[in-house]
């Protein structure tokens, strides 16, 4: 027999208070279905809504839609006659991952994916142990250096590239990806503000107890903090891959003259070259796309984790 809060009371009162209970629930639930109802007028509002949202997905798609299903068409440039290609052949990338004298894009590529790689772990690791020693330590001069990066995350940071450009000839990293491996990592730890606000959150008893079993701050950060930061870990990642991937100015300014060239690098100078048609380029853009979709389902589960972690403590 199942027993209630009202097990006390005599067997007329309890019966009165239960049924005052029911009534009240009953009360909450019409009133929740009465603000939640759809009205003709909230369902034009998200009707309304919803079309205004398909547009803008229509106006940022169709074009990425175009660009891809045009690439695999046997036609080229100025001979193509309707918006999709009336045949398809895959012959056109076959030529354009068979490196010759003008096309290198496989090594391209693998220079990009080179320096991508080795800044998302180098950067991530940097800013997680900034934002840890920014978020759980204390010394004398935590918050003068707080206020120095957040000054300096005013500023683009390509104020700083001619400067940057010298101090790496002086030490020969010019013309090397070394250089804009090292560029990107340290520039990264401006960044560290994100995981610093996830790990304000993070309870204090839990370091308090790793500090009373024998545990060193290095101790509490890899077994502790850092495997409850998977999330924040990949919004980071992504975020040094994506500036890596995606950046022309500091590779066209660091490995310019040099044999090691990036793939946005390349398809800036697709554009100025004339030897080189447009639609190489068109299927350079499309193959480089490739990477950062595949990134972006790989980390899909641990960026909505995030999101909803970050929505519920905010």
């Amino acid at each position: 027999m199942s027993t209630t809060k009202y097990d006390h009371l005599p067997e007329q009162e309890k019966h009165a208070a239960l049924a005052r209970e029911e009534a009240a629930i009953k009360a909450e639930a019409l009133r929740y279905h009465d603000k939640h109802r759809m009205t003709p007028a909230k369902a034009a509002k998200l009707t309304a809504r919803h079309v205004v949202l398909a547009l803008l997905a229509a106006f940022w798609l169709i074009p990425i839609l175009w660009l891809v299903v045009t690439s695999f068409g046997v036609d080229k440039g100025p001979n193509i006659s309707t918006f999709f290609p009336k045949a398809y052949t895959l012959d056109h990338y076959k030529a354009l991952l068979s490196p010759d004298s003008v096309n290198q894009f496989p090594q391209w590529m693998l220079n990009t994916f080179i320096v991508a790689c080795f800044t998302c772990v180098i950067s991530t690791l940097f800013v997680l142990m900034v934002a840890y020693a920014m978020s759980c330590m204390r010394f004398k001069a935590r918050k003068p250096l707080m206020n120095i990066a957040i000054i300096l995350n005013l500023f683009p940071g390509f104020l700083s590239m001619i400067a940057v450009y010298f101090i790496m000839k002086q030490f020969g990293l010019t013309g090397t990806l070394t250089g804009l491996i090292i560029v990107y990592s340290a520039g990264s730890g401006m960044g560290y503000l994100i995981a610093k606000g996830f790990f304000d959150t993070v309870s204090k008893s839990l370091r308090e107890s790793a500090y009373l079993e024998g545990a060193n701050e290095f101790t509490v950060f890899w077994k502790i903090i850092l495997p409850l930061s998977k999330p924040i870990c990949s919004v980071i990642a992504i975020f040094a891959i994506n500036a890596a991937w995606s950046d022309f100015l500091l590779p066209y300014l660091v490995l310019r003259g040099s044999a090691l060239q990036t793939v946005m690098v390349r398809l800036f100078v697709f554009s100025t070259e004339q030897t080189v048609n447009a639609d190489t380029m068109m299927r350079s853009v499309v193959f480089s796309m490739i990477p950062p979709i595949i990134l972006f389902f790989i980390f899909q589960k641990q960026l909505t984790e995030n999101a909803v972690s970050v929505g519920i403590k905010g």
